[in-house]
């Protein structure tokens, strides 16, 4: 990243994002979101417009919020549940700029089953996550307060992954790139495990010490230029997603 990295930088990454996980097939609907809330942007949360399927969002029409949850701009504002689930974890961790929350297909089949975790030494995919993945075990659909989204940002911790029980996951890193190809791999990493093991078929492991240091090289921020490279498709393809 470079040194002049603010919040128009900031906004054409988030927006890309959008349009990728779009591309990628790994939005639902209007219902998921990304926000992104650091010095980069004035303390100020910025995130998807409610209501507003991915493909449509853009650099200038994502939503800002201020630190008491009152919008300030944008298309429109996020939806309520957006700001349960986003809010508190960027409070608890200054450090995760960007949080998304997805229903990845895999992602959430993955949340659903009670026969199998997810194996981060199943592939090279799930071995970035190493020792950065945990499970909020209570499902509640209604979202009502602020203190739902509390209770996950306790589970999460200092974790980068936090599977969601019959609802899918919530991603928390320190850049837009590493969330987002945290999303893209996680996606990966849920259906390599869950077509291996389709009819009870066995898992090979990778072994725990290779595991461990795949995960230690993706949390010093390693190889985030891919995002770059994926930027650079959805520019040729969709390039109206930018200022």
């Amino acid at each position: 990243m470079t040194t002049d990295y603010g919040e128009p930088e900031a906004r054409n990454d988030i927006a890309a994002a959008h349009r990728l996980a779009v591309l990628h097939g790994l939005n639902e609907g209007v219902w998921n979101h990304i926000s992104f809330m650091g010095p980069e942007t004035g303390g100020r949360m910025v995130i998807s417009p409610g209501h507003t399927h991915w493909s449509q969002v853009t650099a200038s029409n994502l939503a800002i919020m201020d630190a008491d949850g009152t919008f300030i701009s944008g298309l429109r504002a996020p939806i309520r549940p957006a700001w349960i689930i986003h809010a508190p974890v960027h409070r608890a961790r200054p450090d995760a700029k960007c949080v998304i929350h997805v229903h990845a297909p895999c992602i959430t089949a993955m949340s659903i089953r009670n026969d199998m975790l997810f194996e981060p030494r199943s592939s090279q995919q799930a071995a970035r996550f190493h020792d950065d993945v945990v499970y909020y075990e209570v499902y509640d659909g209604t979202l009502d307060g602020e203190d739902e989204g509390e209770r996950m940002a306790e589970t999460l911790g200092d974790k980068r992954i936090l599977i969601l029980r019959n609802h899918g996951a919530l991603i928390a890193t320190s850049s837009v790139a590493l969330a987002y190809l945290d999303l893209y791999e996680l996606e990966r990493a849920c259906m390599y495990q869950l077509l291996a093991t389709a009819g009870g078929g066995s898992m090979s492991l990778i072994p725990e010490h290779v595991a461990a240091a795949i995960g230690d090289f993706i949390r010093q921020g390693k190889n985030v230029q891919h995002f770059e490279g994926m930027k650079r498709w959805v520019a040729a393809v969709e390039p109206d997603y930018a200022y």
